[in-house]
């Protein structure tokens, strides 16, 4: 507990003061925390990062993750998903003159991770930037809370499991409170810092996005079983790596733009 606490007040000195700050330091903190979560996906799978499909993923994560204006000396027409499209074949390119020692399960499990934590940073940014800090730290909130509440109602009334399959530990009472929680927050949150629905709709999207930010840490708990881990990394002592702490968030903070946030 004492190393997860020293972790803890020692990340956020770091991540509080880029969020404040925004502009390019979120989106570069954002680039960085991306590449370190696909690296995370190596280690888990048990591959080597010094190689060259790990060097061209990372380029198509950045490119994800930056916006737009970082490509403007590129013709108008190529957008980012076209230089994510192009790197992609040539990880498949990379399958055929390896003759299948790097094969095609491999590539995909990079095509997807780079999505998943590419885009998922990618809004981190966006929404600092775009929407504004008060946006991002109500949605910042709704999930840290809803995993709080998770917790410790899951600790003190937990009886009915949630997803044994997947998560053990967690049970239906955990996450009901969790997302209760998370509201009383919200509507409190709302009361200082308006947003740009009324509070009702407000509230109605807080308890969209505490349900799926639950379901972002059920995505992790799966393949983390999957490739037989108990976390994704070692960066944060205690806390495990970078996507153990951004779960929830990947899932969350991309779905913001179907709201008109970003």
């Amino acid at each position: 507990m004492r190393q997860r606490i020293i972790t803890a007040v020692i990340a956020l000195a770091i991540f509080i003061p880029i969020l404040v700050a925004g502009g390019v330091w979120i989106e570069i903190a954002a680039a960085v925390l991306a590449v370190i979560g696909l690296s995370e996906f190596y280690i888990m799978q048990k591959r080597i990062i010094v190689s060259p499909d790990f060097v061209i993923s990372t380029v198509a994560v950045i490119a994800l993750v930056f916006p737009k204006r970082y490509f403007n000396w590129l013709p108008a027409t190529i957008s980012q998903l076209d230089i994510f499209f192009l790197l992609t074949l040539v990880l498949l390119l990379i399958t055929v003159f390896s003759k299948n020692r790097t094969n095609f399960d491999d590539m995909s499990v990079n095509t997807l991770a780079t999505l998943y934590v590419g885009m998922g940073f990618h809004a981190l940014a966006s929404v600092r930037n775009e929407a504004g800090l008060d946006t991002l730290f109500l949605f910042l909130l709704i999930v840290w809370s809803t995993d709080t509440g998770a917790y410790l109602f899951g600790r003190k009334f937990g009886k009915h499991k949630l997803w044994p399959a997947i998560s053990p530990n967690k049970t239906w009472e955990g996450s009901i409170g969790g997302t209760l929680l998370a509201l009383v927050v919200a509507l409190i949150y709302l009361q200082f810092f308006p947003q740009i629905y009324s509070v009702l709709t407000m509230m109605a999207i807080a308890l969209v996005f505490s349900i799926f930010g639950q379901l972002g840490d059920l995505i992790e708990s799966a393949y983390k079983r999957y490739y037989g881990v108990k976390d994704s990394g070692k960066i944060l002592p205690g806390h495990g790596g970078i996507l153990d702490r951004f779960d929830s968030l990947l899932v969350v903070l991309p779905m913001l733009h179907f709201f008109g946030f970003f």
